[in-house]
């Protein structure tokens, strides 16, 4: 087993927590607003909306401040440890050029996350998270638990 295994294996980890993020984020707003068309409540559930409205609000922030994905900076690191290249950009960059074979400069980038975020915004307005409290539990003789 060669030294670099551990860390390409550790970097191979980060890439698909990292593309577990991405698709949470984008199929997030996509099951919130398909979720409340045909009925679904849990897509409501203020723990979904919140986590979701963290990982967008997170992604916005970080490409309004030019700032890396802590994550895209640990697979790289890894990655440079095991003697693999490193991405160039971002790993959304990296990848949506990949995918689509399509450059673009940070700005544009840096506008469809925020139009992205604003559009959960919207839905998070449109379709509001619900907080349902926890009924209390009785007593054998009917009195509520504090």
């Amino acid at each position: 087993m060669s030294a670099a295994f551990p860390h390409q294996l550790l970097a191979d980890t980060v890439l698909l927590l990292h593309f577990g993020i991405v698709v949470f984020v984008v199929g997030g707003l996509v099951l919130v607003v398909v979720g409340n068309l045909i009925g679904w409540t849990w897509v409501n559930s203020l723990w979904f909306r919140l986590a979701h409205l963290s990982a967008i609000a997170v992604v916005v922030a970080e490409s309004w401040l030019d700032v890396t994905c802590p994550l895209t900076t640990l697979e790289s690191w890894l990655r440079a440890n095991a003697g693999q290249g490193t991405y160039e950009k971002s790993f959304i960059e990296h990848w949506v050029r990949r995918v689509l074979f399509y450059e673009a400069p940070t700005w544009v980038f840096a506008a469809a996350y925020t139009v992205f975020g604003l559009l959960v915004a919207a839905a998070w307005w449109r379709f509001p998270p619900t907080h349902r409290r926890r009924p209390r539990r009785t007593r054998a003789n009917g009195s509520a638990r504090e």
